[in-house]
């Protein structure tokens, strides 16, 4: 835990978690006790840090994977979702209560909500589209960039959103875990071709109101935004940071009608008051699409020698760390108001810095 507090203080992020519910966390009856929950929190405050919010268990509708004892059930969750939300709220009011971070578009989620009545701050979910070839899943690389593989983040959003609405109406809503597949994602989910998903699933769920998407993971398997051995950074990390780079918090209208193969999402420009970023996914693997841009941009374009490279160029170029693990700088190259093609296959970043737009002022 020492490591994860000095790594979020490095970075400057937040630490969300969650506690644990195994045997060794109950009482002789079985009901869930807060010891160990209390010395993390201790032990956390020590070292010089916090814990900004806390999903009580991971996963609570996957019993038999979470550590949970055989024959819990939704009026057991109930109950120790209750001592746990009176527990955070004597021992560590300012952390804020996520929940019920389920999973999959299972019926017995309502269930679980339905036995521990309100309480989050924020509703909490996660998502996979699918299990990995490490579970016997059926994805396939052809498929990654299809409609229907693309827009699975939209069906459990739906799904998850009228839990919200029926038992924690108006909180907002978060997914606190999602990559490419579950079971440590595809061999394909290190390359380029996933990066598509990740950067569609960011524009998707900003439109839709989602105020958090965390990514599993930094640096583990194959769906990590780092290789696991050498640390070095993946196309979905580069996809990342031009994300963090230039796209705000407010989401715009980008004016472009949705159609299959070519996505667009607009937000205001990051740290440019009055700019807007519109972001340009070209799904289809053959044809060029065509955007009409009125103002003069910047233009980050992120394209690969084949959709399943693990090194992704902008504008052409390799992107790599440089000496003592530099960062590059990330730089667009002018591109004049007008009609704009994107190639096959490319994601492409597009900056206006003049555009004056009032909402981004």
């Amino acid at each position: 835990m020492a490591g994860v507090i000095d790594f979020a203080h490095a970075v400057g992020a937040r630490i969300v978690t969650s506690f644990a519910v195994g045997p060794g966390n109950r009482d002789a009856a079985g009901i869930w006790r807060p010891d160990q929950a209390r010395r993390l929190l201790d032990f956390t405050r020590m070292a010089g840090g916090s814990i900004a919010a806390a999903e009580f268990m991971n996963e609570p509708n996957l019993v038999a994977i979470g550590g949970l004892p055989a024959g819990y059930n939704a009026a057991a969750y109930g109950r120790d979702f209750k001592l746990f939300h009176s527990f955070v709220k004597q021992t560590v009011p300012e952390m804020m209560i996520l929940g019920p971070g389920a999973i999959n578009e299972a019926p017995e989620v309502a269930d679980l909500l339905g036995a521990s009545g309100a309480g989050v701050d924020a509703f909490s979910y996660h998502h996979y589209g699918a299990l990995s070839r490490r579970c016997a899943g059926a994805a396939t690389p052809e498929t990654a960039l299809s409609e229907a593989w693309l827009s699975r983040t939209d069906q459990t959003l739906t799904f998850y959103r009228t839990l919200r609405d029926r038992f924690e109406p108006g909180k907002p809503i978060w997914l606190t875990e999602t990559a490419e597949t579950a079971c440590g994602g595809n061999p394909w989910a290190a390359t380029f071709l996933d990066t598509f998903r990740y950067l569609d699933q960011l524009g998707r769920l900003a439109k839709a109101g989602v105020q958090v998407v965390m990514h599993n993971t930094l640096a583990a398997s194959d769906y990590g935004l780092l290789d696991e051995q050498t640390l070095a950074p993946r196309p979905n990390y580069w996809g990342a940071l031009l994300w963090r780079q230039l796209m705000g918090t407010t989401v715009l209208d980008p004016g472009v009608p949705v159609q299959p193969g070519f996505h667009v999402y607009a937000h205001c420009q990051r740290g440019m008051p009055g700019g807007v970023v519109l972001l340009v996914i070209n799904t289809d693997r053959n044809a060029p699409y065509s955007v009409n841009i009125a103002d003069a941009s910047e233009r980050y374009t992120l394209d690969a020698a084949n959709s399943q490279d693990s090194t992704v160029r902008l504008n052409g170029t390799a992107l790599a760390l440089g000496l003592e693990d530099g960062v590059p700088s990330m730089t667009g190259i002018p591109a004049s108001g007008g009609i704009l093609t994107t190639a096959p296959a490319t994601i492409t970043f597009l900056a206006v810095p003049a555009a004056a737009n009032p909402a981004c002022e």
